[in-house]
């Protein structure tokens, strides 16, 4: 069922924000020299692979290995990409990816494999949901870059610290996703994102 609502809410909303997509893919065009858009394997459902796009909001060249960046001290930023990070509008490409059948709009943020590779056998089931935009993770780390920047190590802290704190939030929906925390989540994301 919530298959049904990821497509008609995913199609709906690239309709309405098709301007602001238009907008943003223009800006970026001169700002990251014709490469609006940034594409990155994630590891989806029962372990397949797929490309994940986000608006690019880095200078950096894709293939980069460091794949944690800390907001307020990462050169590799751009300036419109700090604003698209900020209100998470660089996630709005995703929505052509929940239309694919590779994420869902709720689920767990699906990681690249090099990270997936430290998963316990108990985190393993975190792939046995679709990945989704939002999650109840995602909202509790809406300012992760931030509490990554005082990490002397930042990749080291998100990989031993903050990813397991994240796969045990996300075992609540993992456990239970129903229509009630599907919508909950929706719910809970859009208004951190007009309160942050």
């Amino acid at each position: 069922m919530t298959r049904f609502f990821d497509f008609v809410f995913s199609f709906l909303g690239i309709i309405i924000l098709s301007p602001l997509i238009l907008l943003i893919t223009l800006i970026n065009i001169f700002e990251t020299k014709f490469r609006p858009f940034f594409f990155q394997k994630r590891v989806g459902k029962n372990g397949v692979l797929f490309q994940l796009v986000k608006f690019r909001t880095m200078y950096s060249n894709p293939d980069n290995r460091i794949f944690v960046t800390v907001s307020n001290r990462d050169r590799r930023i751009t300036k419109f990409g700090y604003f698209l990070r900020r209100y998470k509008l660089d996630e709005i490409p995703q929505l052509f990816n929940v239309i694919l059948g590779d994420m869902s709009l709720v689920g767990p943020r699906p990681e690249v494999m090099e990270y997936v590779n430290f998963y316990s056998a108990e985190q393993m089931k975190t792939l046995n949901v679709r990945p989704g935009i939002t999650d109840y993770a995602s909202i509790e780390y809406f300012n992760e870059n931030e509490m990554l920047s005082s990490a002397i190590d930042p990749e080291k802290t998100y990989i031993e610290e903050i990813m397991p704190k994240k796969i045990e939030l996300n075992q609540k929906y993992i456990s239970d996703h129903s229509l009630k925390h599907y919508f909950l989540i929706l719910f809970l994301t859009i208004k951190r994102i007009f309160t942050s």
